[in-house]
């Protein structure tokens, strides 16, 4: 299974991890001397999302969360929940309400 993001493309890339030591000259130390460096991945966040495509199908498939917010993916359209029509009822008849003798 590929890590790439399948709208954008985006993959993971190498950088490096800096160890430091020391206090910033600016907060009245000496400096910060690097005591390490090693390499380390920078990885997408990646989400399964199920999607509807234009012909209506759903695919779950792998994108980042870039892709997400920006609306590149169309997410599967499922049945909405019931809901209370306030127009309806204000415009049904009243009840008469019953009162005791």
């Amino acid at each position: 299974m590929a890590r790439v993001c399948e709208i954008c493309g985006k993959g993971h890339i190498i950088g490096n991890h800096v160890e430091t030591r020391g206090k910033a000259k600016y907060l009245g130390g000496v400096g910060t001397k690097v005591t390490g460096i090693t390499r380390r991945a920078f990885r997408p966040n990646l989400q399964n999302v199920r999607t509807t495509l234009e012909n209506g199908t759903i695919k779950t498939v792998r994108v980042c969360a870039q892709c997400i917010r920006s609306g590149a993916v169309r997410k599967q359209v499922r049945n909405a929940p019931f809901r209370f029509d306030a127009e309806a009822e204000l415009n049904a008849p009243a009840k008469k309400s019953r009162k005791k003798k």
